[in-house]
C-alpha cells in the first residue's frame, strides 16, 4: 500500500540557497596564512623535510632500526 503525502518534507543540506561569496576578511586571513607558510620555508626547509621523512620511516620500526644500527656498529668495531 503506497500512500503519498501532498506536503512531504523537503530536505536541504545548505542553509542558504545561493553560493557564498568570499568576504574581504576571509581574503585577508588567507593572505596572512599564505605569508606565514611562505616564511616557514627557510633555508633549512629541505633538511627538515628529510628529517621528518626519516622519522616517519624509523618510528614504526624502532626496535628493528635499533638492532640494525647495533649490528652495523658491532661489525664496524670488529673490522677496525
Amino acid at each position: 500500500m503506497n500512500s503519498h503525502h501532498a506536503f512531504s518534507p523537503s530536505w536541504s543540506t545548505a542553509s542558504i540557497p545561493d553560493a557564498p561569496d568570499t568576504s574581504p576578511m576571509d581574503l585577508s586571513s588567507l593572505s596572512g596564512h599564505f605569508d606565514a607558510c611562505q616564511d616557514s620555508r627557510g633555508r633549512w626547509f629541505s633538511l627538515h623535510c628529510l628529517a621528518e621523512s626519516a622519522h616517519g620511516f624509523v618510528a614504526p620500526r624502532f626496535v628493528t632500526s635499533l638492532v640494525t644500527v647495533m649490528v652495523v656498529v658491532g661489525i664496524a668495531s670488529l673490522a677496525l
